[in-house]
């Protein structure tokens, strides 16, 4: 931006304004604190030109706030708050234009909330600070009788002084954000690695359903299409999203997630949109939420199908504007967020059921992943049982080996918890388990949802093969049942011995009728 914009030609300004511009910008240049180098300012600008109640007001949720002065006093600052488009401050910031009070002891426009008086004070002229059509703030000044520039040529000095302001301000604010985002984004990575960000560095998996999940992420992880992960609890979906991620554009980018079902109703939207300070008996203070803080990055959202409706709503809008507004706040956002959600349910048929918006799910489904349970798994599970197993070791300075009956075991085994529940089942056998070696009858304790009658009657083949004979859904079951049995039918317990929900072990004994067959 020139620094003679809407003035007259440079030879125009005398040696005294020249020299004022020169100092000024000496001291804007030298100095990195920009309330000292305003202040500094101001008072140069004050001295040379015979000015007064020299002001700078900087603009922040529309409230205008003193943010340079040498005259007003501490209380005198904070009552001198101009709303835009209020008083000649606030005109000046609404249309972007200089505003002159002539006489500022019987003109309306010059309300002096401040409570200063001067009575050799005789006009104020207030002149907006403007970058790229968005005002920043407004510096104002008033003229005294010893004030020997008019009313042209005091707009015009402080047109020319205010683009040098203007363009600091903004620099600064721009800084500061950026600041507040890298600070968001060190508390939240701190929050998600203390409590564990990833179970895992990356995918594990050869099986054939498992190759074809890479190669649908290798395919779309450079675009910015939204994702829908879909499988069961426990099968890696984070994972996926956390792969796309790391292969797309947006790699050196945050990686922002949350998990819809943890949070309630009622603070699910503060989650996704952040709050204002005052937007609930809670809120003690502004929060950004997860759309801000993954700006220019990734969001994933876990078990998206369990939103209410007016979260479904806003977020149909986010994917669609990309933008909305903070809880309680009416400032529209605008954000570049890439969306990765998952599920583990039917979500066509809570669109046929009214439970899940049609928009917004094709919204989501634009590319679909199938996660494979890992039962269907059955060339991965190995290999995921020595890579647990070895992180277990190392973790606990404990030698463990699976013999080779118990990983037998361990491969036919339904696993109904998923991956997570394998995680679970090996840090358990490395605390637990006998450092000479972990057999089938070792295994049978250590995973109760083993039958321990047949593991120690029966030679291993034998069991082997009547495990074989018997259904997925039979060996679920039972799995269910041991561990429902193991722990006094304490649901809470058995599910996270599973390594899976209490909604989903409510589902599945339901689904079975275990606890009726119990109890006959």
């Amino acid at each position: 931006m020139s620094l003679f914009d809407n003035t007259a030609c440079s030879s125009c300004l005398t040696l005294r304004e020249l020299t004022t511009l020169y100092e000024i910008s000496a001291v804007i240049s030298n100095h990195y604190d920009l309330e000292t180098s305003l202040e500094k300012s101001i008072k140069i600008l004050k001295n040379s030109l015979n000015l007064t109640n020299c002001t700078v007001h900087i603009l922040e949720e529309d409230l205008l706030t003193v943010f340079a002065s040498v005259e007003l006093s501490t209380i005198q600052k904070k009552l001198s708050v101009y709303k835009v488009g209020e008083g000649a401050t606030g005109v000046a910031a609404l249309s972007k234009e200089p505003v002159v009070v002539e006489n500022i002891h019987n003109d309306s426009l010059f309300l002096n909330k401040s409570g200063k008086r001067d009575f050799s004070n005789l006009s104020y002229v207030a002149v907006p600070l403007v970058v790229e059509n968005e005002t920043v703030g407004v510096l104002g000044a008033a003229l005294t009788k010893s004030t020997e520039i008019g009313f042209e040529d005091c707009v015009r000095i402080l047109t020319i002084i205010g683009s040098i302001f203007a363009q600091t301000i903004y620099s600064y604010q721009l800084n500061i954000k950026e600041k507040e985002r890298l600070e968001d984004l060190k508390s939240y990575y701190k929050m998600e690695w203390d409590s564990k960000v990833h179970n895992f560095g990356d995918i594990i998996g050869d099986s054939p359903k498992m190759k074809q999940v890479f190669q649908v992420i290798q395919r779309i992880a450079q675009s910015e299409v939204t994702v829908l992960v879909r499988g069961e609890t426990g099968t890696g979906k984070e994972l996926v999203a956390a792969a796309i991620h790391k292969r797309s554009k947006r790699a050196n980018e945050p990686f922002i997630k949350l998990n819809c079902a943890a949070i309630t109703d009622t603070l699910l939207e503060s989650e996704l949109f952040g709050h204002e300070k005052g937007a609930f008996t809670d809120a003690r203070e502004t929060r950004k939420g997860r759309f801000e803080l993954a700006d220019k990055g990734t969001l994933f959202l876990d078990e998206i199908g369990d939103i209410s409706s007016s979260a479904q709503v806003k977020l149909l809008r986010v994917l669609q504007e990309r933008e909305f507004e903070r809880v309680g706040g009416s400032k529209t956002i605008k954000v570049n967020v890439r969306l990765v959600a998952a599920t583990n349910r039917n979500l066509e048929q809570m669109v046929k059921e009214g439970k899940f918006r049609e928009d917004l799910y094709y919204r989501l489904n634009v590319i679909p992943i199938d996660l494979p349970p890992l039962r269907e798994r059955g060339d991965d599970i190995k290999q995921l049982v020595n890579f647990f197993l070895e992180r277990a070791i190392k973790n606990h300075k404990k030698n463990v080996k699976i013999l080779d009956e118990a990983m037998e075991l361990l491969a036919s085994y339904p696993w109904p918890g998923n991956v997570r529940e394998l995680e679970n089942t090996m840090e358990r056998i490395v605390l637990m388990g006998n450092e000479n070696g972990i057999d089938s009858f070792d295994m049978s304790l250590l995973l109760p949802a083993l039958e321990k009658g047949k593991l120690e009657d029966k030679p291993i083949a034998s069991s082997k093969q009547a495990s074989h004979k018997k259904s997925l859904e039979d060996m679920e079951k039972e799995a269910i049942t041991e561990a429902l049995i193991a722990n006094n039918f304490n649901q809470s317990n058995a599910a996270k011995e599973l390594g899976i929900t209490l909604r989903q072990m409510g589902y599945k004994i339901n689904k079975y009728g275990i606890t009726n067959e119990l109890q006959e």
